[in-house]
């Protein structure tokens, strides 16, 4: 992994496979959505609100797996020191938090006519909402790390990514714990409860959105090297 700790290694191998990542996954969502809108029956019982499945689930997985991700680099700045650790947890959190608001605003769509209501305070729409506002808090503490001059974040905002993964497991097991209106795990290792008719297409949306998703970060961490590449460059000449 530290092979990559130089940032010209790193953005030698970042360059192409943004797009490596971004053309496939554009592609498998939209195939996906494609697939889900006109090749699979509607549910017996949701109707055609199902297919909202396509776009939920998928946001719901990342908006968690953006997080995971964030406590990983928070764990290699912390304790391996990792130069670009730091910034991939940056890079991270915008997409994460913008993924954990689909899922939030599709949950409650699909609430409406499923479950007559667009709300409930119950523990997995709780524990979701409760992940949209801590990646607004990373995101503030990473935005006043880069306005003291750091290319990605202070270790009190790696230990905030860190402590925040607590919220990772309660989302994941909210359904179990506690009773509520959210249905129980649809997609275990076991199996899945989900028709196959209308099960395939999502496996196509899952790849796409994560493979967006990771090419999206990687954007992200090529900008905020080269910005702070050109802020380093104008602090020498205004000093010179």
């Amino acid at each position: 992994m530290h092979r990559f700790a130089n940032p010209a290694r790193f953005l030698k191998l970042a360059r192409p496979l943004t797009g490596w990542l971004f053309w496939p996954g554009l592609a498998l969502l939209l195939a996906g959505c494609a697939c889900g809108l006109f090749l699979t029956p509607a549910d017996y019982l949701q109707g055609q609100t199902v297919r909202i499945l396509y776009i939920h689930v998928p946001a719901a997985w990342l908006g968690m797996g953006g997080w995971t991700g964030i406590a990983i680099a928070a764990l290699m700045q912390l304790v391996w020191r990792h130069p670009l650790a730091a910034v991939a947890g940056r890079a991270i959190a915008a997409p994460g938090a913008m993924f954990t608001a689909i899922c939030l605003a599709t949950g409650s769509i699909w609430g409406r006519p499923t479950w007559g209501t667009w709300w409930e305070w119950d523990g997995r729409m709780t524990s979701m909402l409760v992940l949209f506002f801590l990646y607004f808090g990373y995101m503030a503490l990473g935005h006043a790390s880069a306005r003291d001059g750091q290319a990605g974040i202070s270790p009190a905002t790696a230990i905030f990514g860190l402590v925040g993964a607590v919220n990772i497991p309660i989302i994941n097991r909210s359904v179990i714990w506690w009773n509520s209106l959210h249905q129980g795990p649809s997609i275990t290792l076991r199996g899945s409860s989900i028709d196959m008719a209308l099960l395939w297409p999502l496996g196509l949306t899952l790849l796409g959105f994560s493979l967006l998703f990771g090419a999206i970060v990687l954007m992200r961490m090529r900008t905020i090297l080269a910005r702070t590449k050109v802020e380093a460059r104008l602090q020498r000449l205004a000093r010179g």
